[in-house]
């Protein structure tokens, strides 16, 4: 198997900073917000289904291709909300495409392979749809001089 294609159901969430608390006794502690941690854990679980079990070699250099679809605002008229549909407007709002490719590929290191360093190359595209989710596709390069 040289990809792995899969879809995450909702809208698309970014990676949220790592939180820091200060105790009382002066001492801080970092923690990760439970809603990065619940879609982390939607995304491994997304992959799992899909994979049945393969991963990639640990040398293996990858691509990943990820392309999410917001919720079309209710708000807005009949014609605009035709036009994200169709690509005409793309979203411009948060999360952001780098937390998207933050999160996506975070949840998935020693799951679908050792390390997101071994991705050599990422497409991120946002559009408006019907139902929101994003798709993913993950693919081996293969090394070519030139």
């Amino acid at each position: 198997m040289s990809s792995i294609s899969f879809s995450i159901p909702g809208p698309p969430q970014g990676k949220a900073r790592p939180r820091v608390v200060r105790a009382k006794n002066g001492m801080s502690m970092t923690y990760t917000p439970d809603k990065t941690v619940a879609y982390e854990e939607l995304v491994r679980l997304r992959y799992k289904a899909a994979a049945q079990g393969f991963r990639f070699p640990d040398d293996a250099q990858l691509a990943i291709q990820i392309t999410s679809f917001y919720p079309v605002p209710k708000s807005k008229s009949k014609r605009v909300q035709s036009d994200m549909l169709a690509g005409v407007i793309r979203p411009t709002k948060k999360p952001d495409c780098d937390n998207i490719v933050k999160i996506i590929c975070d949840a998935l290191n020693e799951l679908a392979y050792k390390d997101d360093a071994q991705i050599v190359v990422t497409q991120m595209s946002k559009y408006y749809g019907k139902v929101p989710k994003t798709l993913v596709k993950i693919m081996e390069v293969s090394a070519k001089c030139t």
